[in-house]
């Protein structure tokens, strides 16, 4: 019976990352926290460059764990922008992990949806700029 072989996106990954071994748990698998902060850095960047400037997380919309991450798998991590609103940007982030370098297999491990908010320099809400605004030429 043949096995689907999963590829990673045709696109740009956002974060990679290799996990080392104090990162592991009790069993010897990644901490969910260090998958957790990992994708919130990756789900920061595009709200960053879309919202020109600093974001705060708001809220953690959903985070499912779909299989472990072990120590030497190269995680790389996808996200992507889904609804920009005035102050908030929520973005989708998927994770990947490429292991057995002997017999490379990907799997993906995580996917998650997070939304953040713009702030200004003394961290209040400020408005996300129009697409075509010149803050974002």
């Amino acid at each position: 019976m043949a096995v689907d072989r999963m590829t990673l996106p045709e696109k740009h990954s956002t974060l990679r990352v290799v996990p080392m071994p104090a990162d592991l748990n009790q069993n010897g698998d990644v901490f969910g926290g260090w998958v957790m902060a990992q994708v919130d850095v990756a789900g920061a960047i595009p709200a960053m460059r879309r919202a020109r400037g600093r974001v705060a997380t708001v809220s953690v919309n959903s985070f499912q764990f779909k299989q472990a991450i072990s120590v030497g798998d190269i995680v790389s991590l996808y996200a992507d922008i889904v609804h920009v609103g005035n102050t908030s940007i929520t973005v989708k982030v998927e994770v990947y992990a490429e292991r057995n370098y002997a017999n490379p297999v990907i799997v993906k491990v995580t996917e998650a949806e997070l939304t953040y908010v713009a702030i200004d320099a003394a961290g209040n809400k400020r408005a996300v700029p129009a697409e075509n605004s010149p803050e974002m030429e």
